[in-house]
Order: structure tokens, then C-alpha cells, then sequence
């Protein structure tokens, strides 16, 4: 019921966000699905969700460099390259989804802005009441209200965090690093 109503509401307030430019966010979208194409490249033509999980989370460890280079030097040339590698990620992930069937580049940018004004009553919109009146303003019962009957995808969690753990100890010793926990033992 509240949902049908924040969804309205999302779409009239996502109307004044339409001034942003996109250009360069449409143009890399076009270059990875010309590079998934059949006349495409060889390697990305062939890659699915699970083959390209390692640089997925390790562009995200390189973001997390970045803002420390950015926080000790004041130089963001790193992080504005990492950022545009993680969204890479997402846009490659979201050209294949679109391949499948499943769905596409904008509908994961819908999904992301109206999340954002439905967890931020406070900034777009009147808050969500409950029964008695009372405003629900927070995030998390915004968010569990949000995920009610999807609870069981919280089960898959634990797994996700320890694959990532493997993957950046897989990433490090490519790398060459060594990381805290690999000097102790």
C-alpha cells in the first residue's frame, strides 16, 4: 500500500534530477554492449556474472585505494579512474542481464533512485506513516519494509562476503601484495 504511493512520488521527484548530464554515461553503456556484440570482442562476448565477479570486487578494493590516495594527497585523478571502473562493472553486468532477458541498465538505475527517495522521506517526500499515525523516517524500517518477504536473500550474505575475502586474497597475490592476514601465517 505505502509503496504504491512512495512509487508515485518517486517518479515525480526524479523529474527535476533530468538536467544531469549523461552523455559520457550513455556512450560507455553503448561501448560494452558494441564489445558484448556478436561483432564485439572475443572475451567480453563470452563473459557471464559469475566469470566476471573477481574484477568486480576488486575494482571496488580500488575505489577504496583511491579514496585513501585522495584523503593522504588531495590528488582525486585515482579515484575519478577507479569510480569510472567500478561503474564499468555495473554497466557490464547490467548489458548482460539485458542479453538474458532479465533486465536492463535502466531499470538498475530506477531501482537505485527511487530506493534513495524512498529511504529519504525527509528530503522528497512526506514520510511514510504506520497505522497509528506515526512517521516511519528511519532507514532500516524503511529497508526492512522494503525487502518484507524477501527476507531469505539476507541468507545469502555470509557466502558473498567470504567469496569477496577469497577474491581479493586471489587479487592480492596476482598483485603481488601481501596482505595483514597472509603475513601472520
Amino acid at each position: 500500500m505505502w509503496y504504491n504511493f512512495v512509487r508515485a512520488s518517486v517518479h515525480q521527484v526524479g523529474k527535476g534530477f533530468s538536467h544531469m548530464k549523461q552523455d559520457e554515461v550513455r556512450r560507455l553503456h553503448a561501448i560494452v554492449k558494441r564489445l558484448q556484440s556478436e561483432d564485439g570482442c572475443p572475451w567480453d562476448r563470452v563473459q557471464t556474472h559469475e566469470s566476471v565477479k573477481p574484477g568486480c570486487i576488486e575494482e571496488a578494493c580500488e575505489v577504496l585505494a583511491g579514496i585513501n590516495i585522495f584523503r593522504e594527497t588531495g590528488k582525486a585523478e585515482n579515484l575519478k579512474e577507479e569510480l569510472g571502473d567500478l561503474l564499468l562493472q555495473v554497466i557490464f553486468h547490467a548489458c548482460l542481464a539485458e542479453k538474458e532477458g532479465l533486465f536492463d541498465l535502466q531499470e538498475v538505475a530506477r531501482s537505485a533512485a527511487d530506493k534513495m527517495i524512498r529511504r529519504h522521506p525527509h528530503v522528497f517526500h512526506e514520510p511514510l506513516r504506520t497505522s497509528e499515525g506515526e512517521p516511519i523516517t528511519d532507514w532500516s524500517e524503511i529497508k526492512k519494509i522494503e525487502k518484507a518477504g524477501r527476507e531469505w536473500e539476507e541468507d545469502y550474505l555470509p557466502e558473498a562476503l567470504e567469496e569477496g575475502m577469497r577474491l581479493i586474497e586471489r587479487a592480492a597475490r596476482r598483485k603481488g601484495i601481501a596482505l595483514p592476514s597472509e603475513e601472520k601465517s
